[in-house]
């Protein structure tokens, strides 16, 4: 249980991949917001919370929380929160994480210009590097009511295609 760590108050390097066993809530991760400065807790199917509980670490430089069902959203990012990341892997049950299913087109807008924010304040998380290593994998629902089927292929193409472009570069 992650609330077995409180024990050790001076934690800045917490590594826990592919930990069935593991449970908690990452709020419980509190007690080490002076210290943390690297958090992976990837395919942990029982640790909940909202990654945003972390936006304050001052030290969180990687934060990767791939295929663990914490919540969230990350047009809840603003200009101050993790201000030191440098890595950041967000499951899909975070709005805008890896493979994300939006609802509807609409949302997307509000995801972009979020996203165009966070590359502003913070490059590395969206370069081409990162873009072409993680995929990111965002799709638009089967379920939504802009979802369209093409015969042509089993997954169809949406009518558009998303190029981050930094202006003056």
């Amino acid at each position: 249980n992650l609330d077995m760590l409180l024990g050790f108050p001076l934690l800045e390097v917490l590594d826990f991949s592919d930990n069935q066993h593991l449970t908690g809530n990452i709020s419980s991760l509190r007690a080490f917001k002076g210290t943390l400065n690297s958090l992976q807790i990837s395919k942990c199917l029982s640790v909940r919370g909202n990654f945003m509980e972390l936006a304050d670490f001052p030290h969180l430089k990687n934060l990767d929380l791939y295929n663990t069902p914490v919540t969230g959203d990350i047009r809840d990012i603003k200009a101050n929160d993790f201000p030191a990341i440098e890595s950041l892997n967000l499951p899909n049950t975070v709005h805008g994480g890896v493979n994300y299913e939006f609802r509807d087109v609409a949302e997307v807008p509000s995801f972009m210009h979020a996203l165009h924010l966070l590359s502003q304040r913070t490059p590395a998380l969206l370069s081409k590097h990162y873009l072409l290593s993680t995929g990111l994998g965002w799709t638009l629902s089967e379920d939504s009511p802009d979802w369209y089927e093409e015969d042509e292929c089993e997954f169809p193409y949406p009518p558009f295609d998303l190029q981050f472009v930094r202006a003056g570069s």
